[in-house]
């Protein structure tokens, strides 16, 4: 474990006890979500011929997957995951399973299809919040903590660009529907595997109960300091408060606390899911080759491993709510700028730069989620991050399908980046008041005294 004053590595989190194991089965697991989105779209289409069939049955799956995430991480918040986990894995496999007998020849009923694949979306278990939840168990140093959670975006990032590639290769020499029974095989190895590691019979510290200060107020590090330790004037004055005013948590507490993380990750996922569609245009309107158009979202994509990667190694002085918004705000600002670019090639190294401030964006828009919840909603936290990128993804797609040729391709740039630089000046914003009301609450305190 690193000291305080060491610069810790990535080796360094591999190396706390029983991270290897546990983070390796998460990743297993979860590479099951990076390949069954496009198994699901294939095998559909296989099995209906019919593209608008295949869209809505994706759809409905995408909506239950992501907007019943926080309950089912409120389950295992409540349970825990080795008793919550198992049993949604096997009935996710169960259904996933279902689906792909449903989808392996042509000719499935759609009905049939659509209610098969919601439902296997609803049971889908939220490995990625559970795991960066159990990060700030095994790890109890701030900075190892945040290179952990680099290191966490960086990888499920990487899962996202080898899932398809692993179904493209599968279909070389299986129906399509085998990449759904591949998934499904992936998510209850890799979850088994995850609950039967060793950091899951450890004690659980609850770091967030422990102190004379009882429980932090929402974003601020131990008595009163910001999430990295180092707070404002203001947010250590906090630390006199009574305990009563430190101990609203649930739910406007920890409500107040998610605000700013969900907002800039909201942002950030409507803007980087329009660029996908701008960059798609841009090609087309110069009359590039649509082949370069991968090439140029993979600048998108290496950007932000690098970024995540520089975000874990820097020891930051600034608080990791202020990191935040600042970065939000310079993703914004890039994606708006990129609109201008003369050519391709400009508009791929802008793509790159934006792409710097992706992982950092939401590897702090989780730490800080983290930071914000109590022991007993740490998972159902991170999962709210998680929901706002994946339903901005969402929404970001179809707004930019509606304006591009309504409106000049610079301005939908604008646009698509203006709402990632808005969500972040709107988290700010919310950062400084809280700030200005803890400072003034203790204040009165102060001269009550």
């Amino acid at each position: 474990m690193s000291t305080p004053h060491s610069r810790p590595s990535y080796a360094a989190v591999l190396r706390v006890p029983h991270a290897r194991r546990t983070f390796t089965a998460a990743l297993t697991a979860r590479l099951s979500y990076g390949m069954v989105s496009l198994a699901v779209l294939l095998s559909v289409t296989h099995a209906t011929g019919s593209y608008t069939v295949s869209g809505t049955v994706l759809s409905l799956f995408g909506a239950t997957t992501v907007f019943l995430m926080p309950l089912r991480a409120s389950l295992i918040d409540r349970h825990g995951p080795r008793l919550v986990l198992p049993p949604m894995s096997a009935l996710y496999g169960v259904l996933l399973s279902v689906l792909a007998v449903l989808t392996w020849r042509p000719g499935a009923p759609a009905a049939a299809v659509g209610l098969t694949a919601a439902l296997a979306g609803s049971c889908a278990p939220p490995l990625g919040p559970t795991m960066r939840a159990l990060w700030s168990e095994l790890v109890t140093d701030r900075n190892l903590l945040r290179r952990a959670y680099s290191l966490d975006g960086v990888a499920e990032e990487l899962l996202y660009v080898s899932g398809p590639a692993l179904i493209a290769l599968l279909g070389g020499f299986a129906p399509p529907a085998a990449g759904i029974l591949l998934s499904a095989a992936l998510n209850a190895g890799g979850t088994c595997g995850f609950v039967t590691s060793p950091a899951m019979t450890a004690q659980r510290r609850t770091p967030r109960e422990e102190g004379s200060a009882g429980v932090r107020l929402a974003g601020e590090g131990p008595a009163g300091e910001g999430p990295d330790g180092e707070g404002s004037a203001g947010e250590k004055a906090a630390s006199g408060l009574p305990v009563e005013a430190q101990r609203v948590r649930e739910p406007a507490g920890l409500v107040r606390g998610l605000l700013p993380p969900v907002a800039v990750a909201l942002g950030a996922g409507l803007a980087l899911s329009a660029v996908e569609l701008l960059v798609m245009a841009f090609a087309t309107e110069r009359s590039y080759d649509p082949a370069l158009v991968p090439w140029v979202l993979g600048a998108l994509s290496a950007g932000s491993a690098l970024g995540g990667l520089a975000n874990g190694v820097v020891r930051w002085r600034t608080s990791a709510r202020t990191r935040l918004c600042r970065f939000g705000v310079c993703l914004g600002l890039v994606l708006a700028a990129a609109g201008l670019a003369p050519d391709l090639w400009t508009l791929t190294a802008a793509m790159a730069c934006a792409g710097a401030f992706i992982a950092p964006a939401l590897t702090t828009a989780y730490l800080l989620a983290d930071e914000s919840a109590p022991e007993s909603a740490r998972t159902r936290a991170g999962a709210w991050v998680n929901m706002a990128v994946n339903a901005g993804s969402s929404g970001g797609a179809m707004a930019a399908g509606l304006l591009i040729g309504r409106l000049p391709l610079p301005l939908c740039f604008t646009l698509a980046g203006g709402t990632a630089l808005v969500a972040a000046v709107a988290a700010g914003c919310r950062v400084t008041g809280t700030a200005a009301r803890v400072g003034a609450a203790a204040s009165r305190q102060r001269r009550a005294a």
